[in-house]
């Protein structure tokens, strides 16, 4: 650059390109403390997303939406480049350093905390719910079975979010391939749970396992009933022997759901009364077990109850308000947070979400919230 090497700073790096600085063959990622970390341990990293679905950067228990960030300033790659700091601690270095530069970008790949698309899951394994080992829809069923690699492969999240949302929706592994259990089916197991109990005066929090897989053995695979099990209990040991303490609230939900599914719409008195008649004697029926799963009318004479499942609802936030507000124009936060709980990212809370996508106003002293936009 003709410059006097006399008048320089104690070290200056001089740049050159290099044969192989060619723009659009790099890119930059930026990563957080904790993803440099996964990184320098040894863990992968992996970009999920098929053609159609927009890229996520997943870890072992995170997944990361990622966008291009274009920046103003040509970014160089030069590698064994030394900062201030490393020419400051070797004082021997000389004050002129050839750098050839090894490529360049205008942008990089910005990381976001993102939710876990975990819709599609419960969607794939639904396409070919278990009906039981005697069903024939099961062995003439052309649909794909998925295990663990398979559904790593087309979910966008991260392993562990997987597992663990295959937790909560009670799948299970049948023959190494993961299987939700068709409605009806899981109600006949309940069923035949729930008699057992019955007739053998079990308490509720003291289901023996080894005694259901002996006496119900012979009707299902012992496999099922332990599934079944662990599905509507929680289960401990006692004295070297497994129990399960029954979950009322999930069993109660599960009953009404059956009652519901076949009505439009239930008169509400009528349904918490059959509902109650219903449910195994010893446990309690109420409203709050339904959230996310029904929701009353109050407006109708007499007041209805009819189904409305979440997982049922658009992933995408605007979709999932605008689908919601062409159910019902108004909803009080008490009826609509079982609705949007789970759309609410790290640290978000609900009542943010509806200050975005949401007009709160007053009706007969109750605030309520209607579309911010025109519902077709």
């Amino acid at each position: 650059a003709k410059l006097n090497p006399a008048e320089l700073l104690p070290a200056v790096h001089c740049l050159s390109f290099g044969p192989q600085a060619g723009g659009g063959e790099c890119c930059l990622l930026q990563l957080e403390p904790g993803l440099c970390a996964e990184l320098e341990a040894g863990r992968s990293l992996v970009i999920r997303g098929e053609k159609d679905e927009h890229a996520v950067l997943c870890s072992k228990d995170k997944t990361y939406d990622m966008k291009i960030a274009d920046t103003s300033n040509m970014l160089l790659f030069v590698p064994g480049c030394k900062t201030p700091e490393e020419l400051n601690a070797d004082l021997s270095s000389c004050n002129i350093i050839h750098s050839q530069i090894a490529g360049f970008s205008k942008n990089y790949w910005e990381l976001r905390r993102c939710r876990p698309k975990l819709k599609k899951l419960r969607k794939l394994l639904m396409e070919d719910p278990y009906e039981g080992p005697d069903s024939q829809t099961d062995q003439s069923s052309t649909f794909s079975k998925y295990t663990t690699e398979d559904l790593l492969s087309l979910i966008q999240a991260s392993e562990e979010e997987i597992l663990h949302q295959l937790q909560v929706i009670d799948a299970c592994k049948i023959e190494g391939y993961w299987r939700i259990l068709d409605f009806d089916y899981e109600m006949k197991l309940l069923n035949h749970v729930t008699q057992l109990i019955d007739s053998e005066s079990w308490p509720l929090s003291k289901v023996p396992l080894f005694a259901c897989l002996e006496e119900l053995g012979s009707l299902e695979p012992r496999e099922m009933i332990e599934h079944i099990l662990s599905s509507y209990g929680r289960k401990y040991f006692d004295d070297g022997e497994v129990f399960f303490e029954m979950r009322e609230d999930k069993i109660c939900r599960a009953i009404a759901q059956m009652l519901l599914q076949n009505a439009v719409k239930f008169n509400l008195s009528e349904f918490e009364e059959v509902w109650q008649q219903s449910v195994p004697e010893g446990m309690t029926t109420r409203l709050d077990q339904l959230q996310g799963l029904a929701l009353v009318d109050k407006s109708s004479r007499p007041e209805t109850i009819f189904l409305l499942k979440v997982e049922d609802l658009p992933e995408d936030n605007q979709e999932r308000f605008n689908s919601l507000f062409g159910i019902r124009e108004k909803w009080t936060e008490v009826d609509i947070t079982p609705y949007i709980q789970d759309l609410c990212a790290e640290k978000q809370t609900v009542g943010a979400l509806l200050t975005k996508y949401a007009r709160a106003s007053m009706l007969n002293g109750v605030k309520v919230y209607n579309s911010r936009r025109p519902i077709s």
